[in-house]
């Protein structure tokens, strides 16, 4: 059973493409196409780093001097400095764009359905004047409906949304072990997908993937063979660059709320979330949905019913935050893992940023 798990759950990967944005929002699925090959190595590392105080209100108004940068422990010259600010008269250009991905693969009907209810609630408030582009996207395993382009209002993107209902089905096709291999290779691919059509368009994106997350697939006994530890690592590495390039902080927001706290699963991914330098030290985990999340500089929150307030608390990372740049030095060897700390002047402060990055010689 371990072997099976091996060979089935490392055939996965392949790389998408999106079309570009519509005149119109609309949900579409998309058409598979070839791989896209991977871009060149590039040695300009841009981070988008929010700071906040301990209430976790964003702090504002810091300067580049306010900030040191360490790269595998040593200071780095910050070459570009970037305050941007939805308050003040700084915002990003372009805007940040929102993407909220609604999962009906690793959640029941019953936990869809109120997903569905949480994102129309956060659609309408305001009467439905969002302070961001949004943009829909529903991940079925009859397929991911991408909406073309983001939109600030609200109500339409509401409406657009019950037009799709009955499209949303759980996964049915295998349960127990097949089934969580299955999850775990349907929900890497729609990460895939949904990266390489944002690394075709500038800016900052928050990508607000709300599910309990997908299966682990690591225990204790985890064993893997030599080249399933090279392939899960070069995915490892994939994965970090493609998430950087594109510019994607992501986020998991778990739908199940309270009756979830007490699981393990709820912090259990937390063993995962050092950096991997070597294909010994890689297993499943460490693609896990948490995991890339808070190496991105996202968040994982749980356990809390409200689940409008976790979207919106999510989306705030828009408001205020600061893009810093630097240029990596050439590594010694192919996918060379090195740690990334961003420390700010400012005492009680919360530094949130991308916590590593893979190089080349």
């Amino acid at each position: 059973m371990r072997r099976l798990f091996q060979v089935f759950v490392f055939l996965f990967l392949p790389l998408f493409a999106l079309g570009q944005n519509a005149a119109s929002p609309q949900l579409q699925p998309r058409p598979v196409t070839p791989s896209v090959p991977a871009p060149a190595p590039d040695r300009k590392i841009i981070l988008d780093v929010k700071v906040t105080e301990k209430s976790g209100a964003a702090v504002r108004g810091l300067q580049k001097q306010d900030f040191t940068m360490l790269d595998d422990k040593q200071s780095q010259n910050i070459v570009s400095f970037q305050a941007v600010d939805g308050e003040a008269s700084a915002p990003s250009d372009p805007p940040v764009e929102v993407m909220m991905v609604v999962d009906a693969v690793n959640a029941s009907p019953q936990t869809v359905s109120y997903e569905r209810g949480e994102v129309k609630k956060y659609l309408l408030r305001n009467g439905g004047k969002l302070e961001q582009p949004v943009s829909l996207v529903v991940f079925t395993d009859g397929g991911t409906k991408i909406q073309d382009g983001s939109s600030r209002d609200g109500n339409a993107l509401a409406a657009l949304y019950d037009q799709y209902e009955t499209g949303v089905r759980s996964i049915n096709r295998s349960q127990g072990y097949y089934g969580a291999a299955e999850r775990f290779d349907l929900s890497l691919k729609t990460l895939t997908e949904i990266a390489q059509g944002a690394r075709g368009r500038p800016g900052r994106k928050l990508v607000i993937w709300i599910s309990p997350g997908w299966p682990l697939l690591t225990g204790p006994d985890t064993e893997l063979s030599h080249k399933d530890a090279h392939q899960i690592f070069d995915s490892i590495v994939s994965f970090s660059v493609l998430l950087r390039q594109a510019r994607i902080t992501l986020y998991n927001v778990d739908p199940l709320g309270v009756a979830d706290a007490a699981e393990i699963r709820t912090s259990y991914y937390e063993e995962f979330l050092k950096g991997v330098k070597s294909p010994s030290r890689a297993v499943p985990a460490n693609l896990s949905l948490q995991v890339l999340a808070v190496q991105s500089g996202g968040r994982v929150l749980n356990s809390s019913n409200d689940l409008t307030a976790e979207i919106a608390e999510c989306a705030a990372d828009a408001d205020a935050f600061y893009v810093l740049s630097f240029n990596a030095n050439p590594a010694d060897q192919a996918d060379e893992y090195h740690s990334v700390v961003v420390k700010v002047d400012r005492p009680g402060t919360t530094v949130r940023t991308r916590d590593g990055y893979y190089v080349g010689p």
